[in-house]
């Protein structure tokens, strides 16, 4: 009890918010009994249920789901997904303690995923974004560590296991390698990931100043950076081989051509791209202020793509897709740009709009009563592959008090996307400021120490920014596909902080 009491009051506010979060959780597990269910919910569950690759989805998060099928209650997988937003918290807390910064922001940091209502209650629904979440969060508090082939694949493999969950990953394991190659020479003997910011003893000892050391040093970091990428790779070039022997197709989804397509029918004019004869099937003569969401371009009966003859996702429409959507990139660049940005600019934007329509909306809002059941065929199908999961129904239980304690709750408590903008600004404007006032005498034997110190904060808010961009240039601004950003830029602003005196 003498160590653990000093123990628990230097951490005590952040014990606070932990076990606040932890209630939170309990709460919405009484009230919304066993799970919460989104269109994309029944997919999951058939590809659980049959293991097969799926044209639209990796299959990581059916794969967790089916985890839990010998437990017969989805109650478990709502519950497994709890823990690991308790655990991204944590491992947020840590990741800014370790690097002495101060306590207050290490606690500030982790308070978004740990209190967020939305983030909750996204985690009691049946969705990969929780997975994922934990995935991405724990691959970059991995990275931040001192540089070697360990860390380098723990982080390709922690890579790898998102994208086989949201394949918006995959272009984060390029960026990885980037900032592994940039950030390396700056850790690697500096022991800039270290809790104590300082080299080894060894290092010290062998010389690092010599040139074979710097050598080693100026190597490790391509060596390291190869080993990251093998990691993360292999996992998925052996995904691709399973989607090829399932579907006879590159990838490992089928359905890229197809959403870029919806995308940029945000702004396509098929007068200016003047498409060919079997592009311009999938024209729509509306004026672009007058279209519905880009998601409907997939989903909607009446949309030119869904209209076609066969399933939206064969390897002929989305090829079909694919060259319309290039090919309206190419004719109107700016107005891709434009509307991009007009995408991204609703990850800050005030409250929380009714975005891209009222049924998607609601799906993210604790709900009041018992939902309907689907009435998409697709949706029907994975009920019946549910029910075989549950052993028996799958309707989501209303239990008060408990559901309206978690709805006042809702209305009250969540991030403001106009919060996230400046809290997405500041490590980069604190970087800046801090060389304008860095003078030519403090640059010394300690310099790139200290540089690398300052430059922790690169890493999660590189991927923070890819996670709000990469959709709204690829499909659309959704909810939740901003909730994963949220704990990476609240984790690079804390890094941006100066670190604590040693003493």
């Amino acid at each position: 009890m003498g160590r653990v009491a000093p123990w628990a009051r230097r951490h005590g506010w952040f014990l606070g918010v932990l076990g606040l979060g932890t209630a939170l959780r309990i709460v919405t597990m009484l009230g919304y009994r066993p799970a919460l269910w989104f269109p994309d919910s029944y997919s999951y569950v058939v590809t659980a249920m049959r293991p097969r690759p799926d044209l639209v989805r990796p299959a990581g998060y059916s794969m967790f789901l089916r985890l839990f099928e010998p437990l017969h209650d989805f109650g478990f997988v709502t519950l497994a997904q709890h823990v690991l937003g308790l655990l991204t918290g944590v491992m947020i807390y840590v990741a800014v303690a370790r690097r002495r910064r101060p306590l207050w922001a290490a606690c500030l940091a982790s308070a978004p995923v740990l209190l967020d209502a939305y983030q909750v209650q996204l985690e009691h629904l049946l969705v990969s974004d929780s997975l994922f979440t934990f995935l991405i969060v724990a691959a970059v508090c991995v990275a931040l560590r001192p540089l070697t082939w360990r860390t380098a694949v723990a982080t390709g493999l922690l890579l790898a296991a998102a994208t086989l969950t949201r394949t918006v990953a995959l272009p984060l394991i390029a960026a990885f390698g980037i900032l592994l190659l940039w950030y390396g020479p700056r850790a690697v003997g500096n022991g800039a990931g270290s809790a104590g910011g300082t080299g080894s003893a060894s290092g010290s000892a062998s010389g690092s100043g010599s040139a074979s050391g710097r050598a080693r040093r100026g190597r490790l970091p391509w060596r390291v950076t190869g080993v990251f990428l093998a990691a993360a790779l292999v996992p998925v070039a052996a995904y691709g081989g399973w989607f090829w022997a399932a579907h006879h197709r590159v990838g490992i989804v089928g359905s890229n051509g197809v959403f870029l397509y919806a995308r940029t029918m945000t702004f396509a004019d098929c007068a200016v791209m003047k498409p060919p004869a079997d592009l311009a099937v999938l024209c729509d003569d509306r004026p672009p202020a007058r279209r519905p969401p880009s998601q409907d371009y997939v989903w909607d009966p009446d949309s030119p793509l869904v209209r076609l003859p066969g399933i939206t996702f064969l390897r002929e429409t989305d090829a079909l897709a694919g060259r319309f959507a290039w090919l309206a990139i190419r004719s109107q660049p700016l107005d891709y740009v434009a509307t991009t940005l007009d995408e991204l600019a609703r990850s800050f934007a005030w409250g929380r709009p009714v975005y891209p329509d009222p049924e998607v909306y609601a799906y993210y809002e604790f709900p009041e009563k018992t939902p309907d059941p689907p009435g998409r065929h697709p949706a029907i199908v994975g009920t019946m592959f549910a029910e075989q999961y549950q052993r028996g129904p799958i309707d989501t239980r209303v239990v008060e008090p408990f559901a309206g304690v978690m709805r006042a709750y809702q209305s009250v408590a969540f991030l403001p996307g106009v919060l996230l903008l400046p809290v997405l600004l500041f490590p980069p404007l604190a970087a800046a400021v801090r060389l304008a006032r860095r003078s030519a005498a403090s640059r010394g034997a300690g310099s790139r120490t200290a540089e690398a110190w300052r430059l922790a904060w690169v890493v999660p808010w590189a991927v923070a920014g890819l996670l709000l961009l990469i959709p709204a240039a690829t499909t659309e601004f959704d909810y939740r596909y901003a909730l994963p950003a949220a704990p990476l830029a609240f984790l690079a602003a804390a890094l941006a902080i100066r670190p604590r005196s040693r003493r």
